[in-house]
């Protein structure tokens, strides 16, 4: 019994452990084919084929160009779901997917695509037709582009903000896109509920104690509807009023002022009223102002110099900022370019006193490293360098670089001119940095025009004002100046050549030529009572003897014919018939300090002549004329400009000669001496014919004043007085003529057109009542 038992132990046992063998060998095979696997895993697989699925329009092979996933690289899912995303991102696709098979002993790649479809049309309804071009230029979507739904949101939104901005506040638009699944192509409408448009019907103000309604409405745009004005409901611009109030205020002491406004539709919406509300605060004024850290310049010098933020005036944080930086181009102009201003206001919120103190950091004079120049492409540096009046190793001077700007400007040749400095690692020298941005300075021109001197008249001109003969095929950036230029008129001919190198050799001599024939009608009108033919050139020459003084020498050789003279002019006038020559020198001298030659604002002008015809240079005709012209330039607020200009010349005949031929007098009247008077009218006349007779003498004196609307459009009024006199000792007796009257100045496409309306003070020669005359021009160019 007791052996069985045992027996029936070690069967058990035996049975036991041959169940944990066959376990422990399936856990390592288990183990084994795992590891198997896994090592499987780790082997990167090879793309061996990559294809595209879905797509209708968009080839393939672009599709797959902008896939970084290529056939016969390794395969990674990080690689290909970046692909995934950078095909979302053209914008052709509405959904983009990829799977793979196994294939050739690697992956395929699928990837699968839905196009977006394309727009075949656009089309708008409720669109007034006098605005259906407008809007339709808002929408960015286009015909043959996919069709983007958040693009034609965008433009929804444009379309609502052009409606809001003319005042139709109850715009509704939205977008339909009916949509050809077979063709993949849509038709998009846009369709839009214009409403009624609100008018403004009332505005006012609240709030506003310092400065009165009438103050107020002169400083916004917003205004209520009237016969004048539309008065649409505009929220632009009333949110750009409430910032120009708030800058008026602040301007005006009232640095804590707060704008806002409010609209009410009223009934029925039938019309807005705005409300401006005003919380205008404390008025801020200066009680002292203190300068510190100066050295350079005493206190009184800088005091002097402040203009906008001085005590007993009213205090605003633009005004004390001004004033800084006229303190800091007090040491600008000196050389101290590091110098700083620190600007800092103690306030008194209580009584609105406001105390002011400017700390001055001066550091130490700077001088110019080299000069670099920027932005010339065609104009050479050496034209450039050439105007400026600070050179290397000089100090930084403010009038300097001022007055090097304003050459540079008057060259014609850039539409910009700005400095800059950059470090040269040196203490106390920094490198100037002239920048320009260079203009068109060759123009081919054609076309007519009418003036009261030409009448009509048709033109063509070549000009080039950067001209340089020896760059050849392109011929600019010498800065000389080269002109072309004839014109067919009405009552007179012209064909002129001109061309003036202004450093000659490098050295500032000018030079330069002109040939020309000009023809001129016999044509009471305009005061010629023959027929004029005059042919001839000039030769110059010039020298710049300072910064403002300059001295030229003219020779000019005339072949001049006076023909048909009018039947019925006095012996004195038939007499100038006939065919002469004209051989003189003239030597000039003009100082010239305004800002600029173009639209000058400051400064004054003078020049004087003297010409010899005649004597030891030959001719026919034998004289002197002595010219003389003066201008001087007012820069007056709202940048108004005042000009006060007076000519004076006289001539004498000498020699064989016994008087000054008619065609070298002086003559007055008409658009450029004496408005509201007939050209050449002013002066003697033949009794005769009526024809001007010109003189020996003249006198004429301007005073002209123009106020700038806007940037093309100025308005101007102005008083001419002068005569002219048969003998040169007879200038300044008997009566002067004089004339008031106004004008326009308009800068077109075509040129610029000036319009002036003259009415004499005095009577005409030869005329039996007063009446005023318009003198209108265009020209060809600016």
């Amino acid at each position: 019994m007791r052996k069985k038992k045992i027996s029936g132990v070690m069967a058990l046992l035996t049975f036991c452990l041959c169940i944990f063998l066959a376990s422990g060998f399936n856990l390592r095979a288990e183990e084994e084919s795992a590891q198997q696997a896994e090592a499987a895993a780790e082997e990167p697989r090879t793309i061996t084929a990559i294809e595209v699925r879905g797509n209708q329009s968009v080839s393939g092979n672009s599709i797959l160009s902008k896939m970084k996933a290529k056939t016969g690289t390794p395969f990674s899912e990080n690689i290909i779901s970046d692909d995934v995303k950078r095909l979302y991102l053209l914008g052709y696709f509405e959904d983009v997917n990829t799977e793979t098979e196994a294939y050739k002993d690697g992956v395929k790649v699928i990837v699968n695509v839905k196009e977006r479809p394309v727009i075949s049309g656009i089309g708008f309804s409720g669109v007034r037709h006098h605005l259906e071009e407008r809007v339709k230029g808002l929408i960015g979507s286009k015909e043959g582009q996919y069709l983007d739904f958040a693009k034609l949101q965008n433009d929804i939104e444009a379309i609502k903000e052009f409606y809001r901005k003319r005042g139709f506040g109850d715009i509704e638009a939205e977008y339909k896109a009916d949509t050809d699944s077979a063709a993949n192509k849509s038709k998009v409408t846009f369709a839009i509920k214009e409403g009624r448009r609100i008018r403004i019907r009332f505005l006012s103000f609240s709030g506003n104690k310092a400065f009165s309604y009438k103050r107020l409405m002169k400083i916004v745009k917003t205004r209520p509807a009237s016969l004048i004005g539309s008065g649409v409901l505009n929220d632009e611009v009333i949110e750009q009023d409430m910032e120009r109030l708030s800058s008026f205020y602040r301007r005006e002491g009232f640095a804590d002022v707060k704008v806002d406004y409010s609209v009410d539709f009223g009934t029925y919406r039938r019309g807005a009223f705005v409300t401006i509300a005003i919380e205008e605060g404390v008025k801020y004024t200066v009680e002292g102002v203190k300068v510190k850290g100066n050295k350079v310049f005493t206190g009184d010098e800088i005091l002097k110099k402040l203009e906008s933020c001085l005590p007993g005036k009213v205090y605003s944080q633009e005004a004390m900022k001004e004033d800084a930086a006229r303190i800091q181009g007090m040491y600008f102009d000196v050389g101290y370019i590091f110098a700083r201003v620190e600007d800092v206001a103690s306030v008194d919120e209580k009584s609105g006193r406001v105390n002011i103190a400017y700390n001055i950091i001066e550091s130490e004079i700077a001088y110019v490293g080299k000069i670099n120049i920027k932005g010339n492409v065609k104009t050479k540096d050496t034209v450039i360098r050439r105007e400026l009046r600070i050179k290397p190793g000089d100090k930084f001077d403010g009038e300097k670089l001022r007055r090097s700007k304003e050459r540079l400007h008057n060259l014609g040749f850039f539409e910009d001119i700005s400095y800059d400095t950059e470090d040269t690692g040196e203490p106390n020298k920094e490198d100037l940095v002239v920048e320009v941005k260079e203009a068109k300075t060759g123009s081919f021109s054609f076309g007519g025009g009418y003036s009261t001197v030409e009448e009509f008249v048709g033109f063509f001109e070549i000009e080039q004002k950067n001209f340089d003969w020896k760059n050849f095929p392109y011929f600019t950036g010498d800065g000389q100046d080269l002109t072309l230029r004839a014109e067919m008129g009405s009552i007179s001919n012209l064909f002129d050549l001109s061309f003036t190198e202004p450093w000659l050799f490098d050295y500032p001599v000018s030079f330069g030529f002109d040939l020309y024939r000009r023809e001129q009608d016999r044509e009471s009108d305009v005061g010629y009572g023959y027929d004029e033919s005059r042919q001839g050139g000039r030769l110059r020459l010039g020298k710049e003897f300072s910064e403002y003084l300059k001295g030229s020498l003219t020779y000019r050789i005339d072949q001049i014919d006076i023909t048909d003279i009018t039947t019925n002019a006095s012996a004195d006038l038939k007499a100038e018939e006939g065919e002469n020559t004209i051989s003189s020198f003239t030597f000039g001298l003009t100082r010239d300090t305004r800002d600029s030659v173009f639209e000058p604002t400051r400064g004054y002008t003078i020049s004087e002549s003297l010409e010899v015809a005649g004597g030891p240079f030959a001719g026919d005709k034998d004289f002197m004329k002595l010219n003389a012209l003066g201008s001087k330039y007012f820069l007056l607020p709202l940048k108004a400009v005042l000009e006060l200009r007076l000519r004076a010349g006289i001539a004498d005949a000498y020699g064989d000669s016994e008087k000054i031929p008619i065609y070298e007098r002086f003559f007055a009247g008409g658009a450029n001496s004496i408005r509201g008077y007939n050209e050449r009218k002013v002066g003697p006349i033949d009794t005769a014919s009526e024809d001007p007779l010109g003189g020996e003498a003249l006198l004429v004196g301007n005073v002209e004043y123009v106020y700038p609307f806007l940037d093309f459009l100025k308005g101007a009024v102005f008083y001419d007085i002068g005569n002219v006199w048969q003998k040169v000792d007879k200038i300044g007796s008997g009566e002067f003529k004089s004339s008031l009257g106004f004008g326009v100045r308009i800068k077109t496409p075509l040129g610029p057109l000036k319009l002036d309306y003259g009415f004499p003070l005095n009577l005409e020669a030869g005329e039996e009542d007063k009446e005023g005359k318009f003198h209108f021009s265009v020209s060809h160019g600016f």
